[in-house]
């Protein structure tokens, strides 16, 4: 069944028809047959991590086990992940050996698997997830999708997932267009977003703080959590957002606002990097300023939401990755389990 689905590969809103299960990493360029995320129906794998940069509600204690895959159905102009997401880095694993990951991050004290941007590999992730499950995985699984998921291919995800982590980059899509290459997304998102809800009312549990037994803290086990990121100069497209998330979303999951935006040093060909800037040119490539804050702060406050996180300007711009090395972030960040190029990490 799943190489049927990928022989005609309609799993994402591209709907590029292609075939993706006649060829794998080791087949030549000139015979591969490319869809729009540019890979193959074997899952690819770049870094498998303990993340505790993600919200509070999902790194807890132990911190989220993120599983970065290769691959993207967008081709965001200002990707921090473009590495992987857009030059291919990662490296092929069977079914199996995803199983084998999942469960070396609940060994190692993951609160949650989370899946980073799995959208173009939705049946080979869920056999996967599925036979974790089978070998005694027990933890929540977490989606972490860009929100340009298919709502059919949301429904392989059922029994399998308990909580979604979709970005709501823009609902404009001119802005959509530009940046990430897809005018429909603001269309796909809600529609992905407003589904997910639908299926996954939100469940938060107090659990003991590790670092001081007699406080408590939040941990999600069911629901979901909505991204947007601020772009700088985009203030009245975050508020369009907010406006959208405070008539559908408040009350139903959490809003989780962010203000980290930061240029990326990009490396790549000549030809990429001048596509990349004129993509770019639509907004100001630049840290979010001091005023552009306060303003976000008095339009939260305004709104009121029942539920909302908001993470307040870090000018440092070190915990950008890097996933050419084992530890592709801080060490305050992450901590490394997998990587592409040596497989199992010691710690």
């Amino acid at each position: 069944m799943k190489n049927d689905i990928y022989s005609n590969c309609r799993l994402c809103p591209r709907n590029c028809g292609v075939e993706r299960s006649g060829w794998d990493s080791s087949t030549p360029l000139s015979e591969r047959k490319f869809g729009f995320c540019m890979e193959p129906s074997g899952i690819r794998v770049a870094v498998a991590c303990l993340h505790f940069g993600e919200e509070p509600l999902l790194t807890v204690n132990g911190g989220s086990g993120t599983i970065f895959l290769t691959g993207c159905n967008l081709r965001c102009a200002f990707c921090q992940n473009y590495q992987i997401s857009q030059q291919g880095m990662g490296k092929t694993v069977s079914i199996e050996e995803f199983a084998d990951i999942c469960l070396k991050l609940e060994a190692i004290g993951a609160e949650n698997i989370n899946i980073v941007t799995g959208s173009h590999h939705v049946p080979a992730v869920a056999e996967g997830l599925s036979l974790a499950k089978k070998r005694g995985l027990s933890i929540p699984v977490c989606w972490n999708s860009s929100g340009y998921d298919s709502v059919e291919s949301l429904k392989m995800l059922e029994g399998l997932v308990s909580i979604y982590l979709p970005d709501l980059k823009t609902l404009s899509s001119e802005l959509s267009k530009s940046l990430c290459a897809a005018s429909d997304y603001p269309d796909v998102a809600k529609k992905a977003i407003e589904y997910m809800i639908s299926k996954n009312p939100l469940k938060i549990v107090e659990v003991a703080d590790s670092a001081n037994p007699s406080a408590k803290k939040e941990k999600i086990e069911n629901g979901v959590i909505v991204r947007h990121l601020f772009l700088p100069g985009k203030f009245f497209e975050t508020a369009d957002v907010l406006d959208w998330l405070h008539e559908k979303v408040d009350g139903k999951a959490i809003i989780s606002l962010m203000s980290q935006y930061t240029p990326v040093p990009f490396k790549g060909t000549e030809e990429e990097l001048e596509r990349r800037k004129k993509a770019l040119s639509v907004i100001e490539n630049r840290l979010v300023n001091e005023s552009e804050d306060a303003d976000l702060k008095d339009l939260i406050e305004a709104y009121d939401f029942d539920y909302l996180f908001y993470q307040d300007l870090c000018p440092d711009t070190e915990w950008l990755p890097d996933f050419e090395r084992v530890q592709p972030f801080s060490y305050k960040l992450a901590k490394p389990v997998w990587h592409w190029s040596r497989g199992f990490v010691e710690n």
